[in-house]
């Protein structure tokens, strides 16, 4: 072949290395408002939001000595994290087919001819020799139409999508160890209410049987007192296993065994307090906080890169291979320059007839692109849902509390004046009975608004994708060029 022919198609092959096959990847650009549709109001601001550490916000330590004892043991996280590795190595292993391969071998064996074997022996020839053999062997397919380009591409963003999905964990990990938390000192602080209600129900049924055997008042108001005292006693059980249960759970969450929390969190302490100012952020900040829609962004990446995979199985495959090496019948000239041997070439692979398998294969890949980019879609439509909800939730609730604490204020004084009348004979025992129910209920859902506040924060934190903002970019986003 004459240099300049093998000049020309050397330029032609670097031309066709320059390009790969497969649409390039383009980021979606999803359109968001510019404001929240739901008003902020009750301490909710366009203000930046602090994130990283939201649960800070409530300033409650016990709080914060889970939350880090949670993100070092988890069991959750660390799957995802082992998921992470996984991913990474899967990089390493895509980016190792851009290079050439090379492997030695050597091998010893004593054989021997057979006396029958043709074409016949020379007389006198050996039946029996050794073989000595010892080379190197290559291999380099030439990546001309981008193919492994594609699947290295793939390979980082399957990369990205695993980091994402670790953050997801982590948000939603902290997000549940803060509802269980919550919830925990919301049942100790339902338990405390019922216990004083048990113990003012007493003096009440004592009142009333203090009346009835002094003649001043009948058995039914004793009965009807003892009955309230019963149905008030019979909440303390179900609240003491939802207790249990919530202290048990986050012992789970914290990689430990159920009861390994149950002495630390045996001491009484209130729900812990929302803060008064909630900076919440813009809609067009929220998809780069959330790890969710993120992942789902790298995994419409994975399915765009993979068609490019597929339509590279249409085009030929170029390797070039060589193999070199030593080879003797004999130990004591196996190193000389006669015992060499080699050979080099390109080779040249076509799948020329599939029956339609490799382009069947492609859109089996554009299908699955499509489906990438409406969840995607679907992921973004969801974000935005769930920080409406849960600053509307937030909002309303705390004007739920609002009346339930001028309720319970104006319980507690109805009942202190219904007993005082009731004693004096002024009143009848209905009212002291109405007065206690009204006031248990209204203690009970005011401690439960309390729970119910900060655990709409908690969502609000979560919805908003708080929780790992702290974390240094990846290098997969800024080092990987090729899928932007």
């Amino acid at each position: 072949m004459k240099p300049v022919v093998v000049i020309m198609m050397a330029a032609c092959l670097v031309l066709l290395a320059g390009c790969a096959v497969g649409p390039d990847y383009q980021p979606p650009k999803p359109d968001t408002a510019s404001q929240w549709i739901s008003p902020l109001a009750r301490g909710e601001t366009n203000g930046p939001a602090g994130l990283a550490e939201w649960w800070k916000n409530f300033s409650d330590t016990n709080l914060d000595s889970l939350m880090t004892m949670a993100i070092q043991s988890n069991l959750t996280l660390r799957v995802a994290e082992a998921h992470v590795r996984e991913a990474r190595a899967g990089r390493d292993v895509a980016d190792g087919s851009l290079w050439p391969s090379v492997g030695s071998s050597s091998s010893y064996s004593r054989n021997r001819y057979g006396q029958n074997s043709f074409p016949p022996l020379p007389p006198g020839t050996a039946l029996d020799y050794n073989l000595y053999s010892a080379g190197f062997d290559a291999a380099w397919e030439l990546d001309i139409f981008g193919g492994t380009r594609r699947a290295v591409e793939a390979a980082n963003a399957e990369l990205g999508a695993a980091e994402y999905g670790r953050r997801d964990v982590l948000i939603s990990l902290l997000a549940e160890v803060a509802r269980n938390y919550i919830g925990t000192r919301g049942y100790q602080q339902r338990l405390v209410i019922t216990r004083q209600n048990i113990q003012v129900q007493q003096e009440i049924l004592d009142l009333s049987s203090n009346r009835f055997e002094n003649g001043l008042s009948s058995d039914v108001d004793v009965q009807q007192a003892a009955a309230l005292l019963a149905a008030t006693e019979a909440e303390v059980p179900s609240l003491e296993t939802g207790l249990d249960e919530s202290v048990r759970h986050l012992a789970v969450l914290l990689g430990q065994s159920p009861g390994a929390l149950i002495n630390e969190m045996s001491v009484e302490k209130p729900i812990p307090m929302t803060p008064p100012e909630v900076p919440v952020g813009l809609p067009s900040n929220l998809l780069q906080r959330r790890p969710d829609v993120q992942q789902a962004e790298r995994e419409l990446a994975v399915a765009t890169a993979r068609i490019g995979v597929a339509k590279a199985d249409l085009f030929p495959k170029f390797s070039l291979t060589g193999i070199a090496g030593l080879q003797s019948i004999s130990a004591g000239n196996w190193f000389d320059y006669a015992s060499r041997y080699w050979s080099a070439g390109p080779t040249v692979q076509w799948e020329i007839f599939e029956a339609g398998s490799i382009r069947a294969n492609v859109r089996v890949q554009n299908a699955r692109q499509e489906q990438a980019l409406d969840a995607y879609q679907q992921t973004v439509l969801v974000a935005l849902e769930d920080v409406e909800n849960a600053l509307t939730a937030y909002a309303r609730e705390q004007v739920r509390r609002e009346s339930l604490a001028r309720s319970a204020q104006a319980d507690e004084q109805a009942l202190k004046l219904s007993t005082q009348l009731y004693d004096s004979g002024l009143a009848n025992f209905l009212g002291v009975l109405d007065s206690e129910r009204s006031l248990y209920a209204a203690q009970d859902a005011l401690v439960q608004s309390n729970q119910t506040i900060a655990l709409d924060l908690v969502q609000l934190y979560k919805a908003l994708g708080g929780g790992w903002q702290a974390e240094a970019k990846p290098a997969f986003i800024s080092g990987n060029s090729a899928q932007q």
